[in-house]
């Protein structure tokens, strides 16, 4: 595979796999760089590292930061934490000979298909049903009930924007989702 300052974009509601998928393509495909994404909340615990992770800003930093027009794009995801695409790391990835990789949510892949445009592939990623989708949530044991309902308000909102990505990949069986993925990311960065 080769790279032309290309973008590999994955998006879905959260629970969908989408981390999963671009975390085994990290893994299968050394042609391929995450982007990290920069954010305004606190660390989760003492495993998450500033560069690696996220690049953790304080909300002054992330503001300033947009001011200066120095995001591909940004949200405020939650109301007071702000996520974002910062330019310098997609140059980054780009200067090393790379394709980058993005993990990022339904509006996020919106924005960033909009701006890289051909050079983009964007992948929405979904599961067969929302009650499949409110399984998985259950199974991570890491949402209270009240999470877990503005994490489903928000899936059913985002599952409206499927059809403005150029693909969908319904995760259903894992091994046959990874497959597809891997064809789909090296067939496009192959052209």
């Amino acid at each position: 595979m080769k790279n032309n300052g290309k973008a590999i974009i994955f998006s879905a509601p959260s629970g969908a796999g989408k981390t999963t998928i671009v975390q085994h393509l990290l893994d299968q495909h050394p042609e391929l760089g995450f982007s990290i994404s920069a954010c305004t909340r606190d660390k989760r615990g003492r495993t998450e590292v500033d560069g690696v992770d996220y690049y953790f800003l304080t909300p002054e930093e992330f503001k300033k930061r947009i001011d200066k027009e120095e995001f591909v794009e940004w949200e405020e995801v939650y109301e007071g934490n702000f996520y974002g695409t910062l330019k310098e790391e997609v140059q980054r990835i780009w200067d090393s000979g790379r394709a980058v990789i993005f993990d990022v949510d339904v509006k996020g892949g919106l924005k960033l298909k909009k701006y890289f445009g051909d050079d983009a592939l964007a992948v929405f990623v979904k599961v067969p049903s929302l009650e499949v989708l409110e399984e998985r949530l259950k199974k991570r044991n890491s949402e209270s009930s009240s999470s877990l309902s503005q994490r489903m308000y928000k899936a059913k909102f985002e599952m409206t924007f499927e059809k403005e990505f150029d693909v969908t990949l319904v995760n259903e069986d894992l091994p046959t989702s990874l497959k597809k993925a891997e064809d789909m990311v090296a067939g496009f960065i192959g052209k």
